[in-house]
């Protein structure tokens, strides 16, 4: 299979942290480790099946790091592995950029 072929760095970073949750599920995960009950909670905008697919991607790409424990009931963590941490910086001002634009438009959040 032929490697995936870009034309742009933008599309390198798109192509990881693009779409509607990617981005949402990092920056609260910037704010440290989650269970994936509280990630659920977190978004209730999304769906369980899109809020997994989203975050297998997430981990398959290297950016978020899964760590299962052998309990009764189970429990599941996720955080920032190092490359998901490089993006804080990204994530900061894409909230800066968006509570500025909340602001000047009036829009309400939650």
């Amino acid at each position: 299979m032929a490697a995936k072929r870009y034309y742009c760095e933008v599309e390198v970073a798109v192509d990881l942290i693009g779409g509607k949750w990617k981005p949402v599920i990092l920056a609260h995960l910037k704010e440290g480790v989650h269970r994936y009950g509280e990630l659920r909670r977190s978004m209730p905008n999304t769906s369980e099946k899109m809020l997994v697919q989203q975050l297998r991607e997430l981990e398959a790409d290297g950016l978020v790091r899964r760590t299962a424990f052998d309990t009764v009931p189970p429990q599941v963590h996720y955080d920032l592995t190092e490359d998901g941490w490089s993006l804080v910086p990204v994530l900061t001002a894409l909230y800066e950029w968006g509570r500025k634009r909340t602001e000047q438009t009036g829009l309400t959040l939650g």
